[in-house]
């Protein structure tokens, strides 16, 4: 199935029905033309750096484009940073679909969601009103490749692209390293979280590295150890965010029952679109999160046997792996019963063999 980009919405009114298409960041990104130079602001040389224009072509070819829909978003962050589910407990289960594969959300459920699991971002490329993406390219087994991302800025046209790149590869041993992309020297650079130790999935099967282009550019900079460590951190943080909320919608995408997806081709669209001299818009699926049982208020419920229960709170996810079954206890408020109580906290899936 292909493509990535816009959803058109259609509005009745006088005269006829006019379609209103809301810009997808991959159909910014595919019509990107413009390089991306920079210039030295001592000697006033300038110089070329891979950006959103030297992704199009990658973009607009990719076989598979998936749009990611709001509450899908905040289903696959809820999960990412649920105690557990970036352990290599679930490595074995995730499978990249294709040869080269887009996703795409919108910052504001994701950020939304990020807060509820105490994860403050400051950066500007995470501004609530724009849109995020990554680019996952490897071969057909879907279990190592190259991943890049990418953000709206503040223009419609404008979309910029991360100048870190990480390659991985889901069956690294223990001890072992991910092997680089070819024509790439091995990276030591990688994330970890002390706390999953060994068993932290970015730290055995995930390496970063600056995009060529970009490296040359900082190591001729001359730049301090300080002012390469602060700038190594602001570059890191522009992907590895990304990555946990990116295996778990592939996690999801590959459970048994699947997840709900809705191609949008646009053919018809598109045929209007060419005749106005208008770029044609990318085909894309439109994913949405199963149904879930959620929170049910509850009315004037008073508190059992007259005590004061404690203050409502957010009780953070924790999955759990039983051969080809996840269980996962849902996050969820705990408290005060009268501001609403939980159907059900624990979600099975089903996974069948690979």
């Amino acid at each position: 199935m292909a493509g990535t980009s816009s959803a058109a919405r259609r509005r009745g009114g006088a005269g006829g029905a006019a379609t209103v298409v809301e810009m997808k960041l991959a159909d910014r990104l595919a019509q990107c033309r413009a390089p991306f130079v920079v210039t030295c602001g001592s000697s006033g040389s300038t110089r070329v750096l891979n950006n959103a224009a030297d992704c199009a072509h990658a973009v607009s070819s990719a076989p598979i484009r998936f749009v990611l829909s709001d509450d899908l978003t905040r289903l696959c962050t809820a999960l990412a940073y649920s105690k557990g589910a970036r352990t290599l407990a679930c490595a074995d289960l995730i499978r990249i679909p294709g040869e080269a594969v887009w996703i795409e959300w919108s910052c504001r459920p994701w950020l939304a969601e990020l807060a509820l699991h105490a994860v403050g971002v400051g950066d500007p490329a995470y501004s609530s009103g724009q849109r995020r993406g990554a680019l996952l390219q490897g071969p057909k087994s879907g279990r190592r490749g190259t991943l890049r991302t990418f953000w709206s800025g503040a223009t419609e046209r404008d979309v910029l692209a991360s100048s870190v790149e990480a390659y991985f590869d889901l069956d690294t041993p223990e001890g072992e390293e991910p092997e680089p992309p070819p024509g790439r020297s091995a990276s030591t650079l990688r994330v970890f979280d002390p706390a999953q130790g060994a068993a932290d999935i970015l730290r055995r099967c995930f390496r970063f590295q600056y995009e060529p282009s970009w490296g040359d550019y900082y190591r001729d900079a001359g730049l301090s150890p300080g002012q390469q460590g602060a700038l190594w951190r602001h570059a890191l943080g522009t992907i590895v965010l990304d990555i946990p909320v990116l295996l778990a919608f592939f996690l999801l995408l590959g459970t048994r029952a699947g997840l709900p997806q809705s191609p949008q081709p646009f053919e018809r669209l598109n045929r209007s679109r060419l005749k106005a001299g208008k770029a044609p818009l990318l085909a894309h699926i439109d994913v949405r999160a199963p149904l879930l049982a959620d929170y049910r208020a509850r009315a004037g419920a008073e508190p059992a046997y007259g005590r004061r229960g404690p203050r409502l709170h957010h009780v953070r996810g924790h999955l759990v792996r039983r051969g080809t079954e996840l269980f996962w206890r849902v996050p969820h408020l705990r408290g005060d019963a009268r501001l609403g109580a939980v159907r059900t906290r624990t979600v099975t899936w089903t996974f069948g063999p690979h």
